[in-house]
């Protein structure tokens, strides 16, 4: 009787842990597929309006290319609104913290704004993270548009869940539009529900293999200053893109060793190189090419890494939709970036 008793106990203890079980991998799953796939604002058409806001560095003298941006979006059916700072000037920034907020967030809440586009980047973005609210944003989201500094703004729209836009910003309009013609085709092809997908020059650096995952990052400095913060992006069975400008090669490598000591590529599926513009030489030149360095640092992983992604401070900046999933195939002649829709 003694053991007919215990045999039922230790039958209910073993169902319980069971069920337990399952109900947790369901709710992990659940909460997998909630999170797995990240909003897309909806895509722009002629009617909509666009904010241009400067939420970085000073627009010095870029009045012009402002107003070129201007014409060039009521060129394609698009009403713009300018932020109210927008030529605000505060040291290095322009306008003070709150001033830039107040653009930004007046673009961000209105339900009448379908996206907001940078006007230009330098630095700044970072001092005004903490001071956003994302509630009105949720309930309309829009694209949010730039590169460079905005790399800061992208990694905290991702991380509330939604995709944007790494693409030119209005600075990046020349005189001579011909020189940014492919980055603003893309740019436009983009906004408007055509992600282009992306043949890349081959090298005989890139290290072949096929994989997907969510295309995230921008330019390395400041995803490396995001290490440690709420703004600091998951990589996890992702696909990051850099790019940098005006750096040592020995400041690129302390940044990609930093990051790998923090496992910020434990689990990444892919890379994507752009741009790497501007190199300074040190006095004690590094020996090798910025392609080989990149190798080098991060020789201990498996995963694919595609070189010649014309994006980044060149005028070939072309449009990535940050937080689309992208299948990558790379090889020495060529790599492919297929976004899925």
């Amino acid at each position: 009787m003694i053991l007919k008793k215990h045999f039922v106990f230790f039958t209910l203890i073993l169902l319980l842990v069971v069920n337990t079980t399952i109900s947790a991998q369901s709710e992990s799953e659940n909460s997998t597929d909630m999170t797995s796939k990240l909003i897309q604002p909806p895509y722009l058409k002629a009617g909509d309006t666009v904010a241009i806001v400067a939420p970085s560095g000073i627009l010095k003298n870029n009045e012009d290319e402002v107003q070129k941006a201007t014409s060039i979006l009521q060129s394609w059916g698009l009403h713009v609104v300018i932020g109210k700072h927008l030529y605000n000037k505060a040291d290095h920034f322009a306008g003070t913290d709150d001033e830039r907020c107040e653009d930004l967030q007046n673009a961000m809440d209105d339900p009448k704004i379908s996206a907001i586009w940078c006007a230009k980047g330098g630095y700044g973005t970072v001092r005004v993270l903490d001071k956003l609210n994302y509630s009105k944003f949720k309930e309309s989201p829009k694209w949010v548009i730039g590169y460079s500094d905005i790399t800061a703004l992208h990694n905290q729209v991702h991380n509330e869940g939604f995709q944007s836009l790494h693409a030119l910003m209005c600075i990046s309009l020349t005189k001579d539009l011909n020189e940014v013609e492919n980055a603003l085709e893309t740019f436009k092809s983009a906004i408007f529900g055509n992600p282009v997908n992306y043949t890349l020059e081959g090298s005989n650096y890139n290290k072949i293999g096929e994989t997907s995952g969510e295309l995230v990052g921008g330019n390395l400095t400041v995803l490396h200053t995001m290490l440690g913060s709420e703004t600091s992006l998951d990589t996890s069975g992702k696909v990051l893109f850099i790019e940098e400008i005006g750096e040592y090669k020995y400041h690129i490598d302390r940044m990609l060793q930093s990051m790998k000591r923090a496992g910020y590529f434990d689990n990444l599926n892919g890379l994507v190189v752009g741009n790497m513009s501007k190199m300074r030489k040190n006095t004690t030149l590094w020996g090798t090419s910025i392609e080989q360095l990149i190798i080098d640092a991060l020789k201990e992983y498996d995963f694919p890494i595609a070189f010649n992604m014309p994006a980044g401070h060149e005028k070939d900046n072309r449009a990535l939709v940050l937080g689309r999933t992208i299948d990558l195939k790379v090889n020495k002649t060529e790599s492919y970036i297929n976004f899925n829709k």
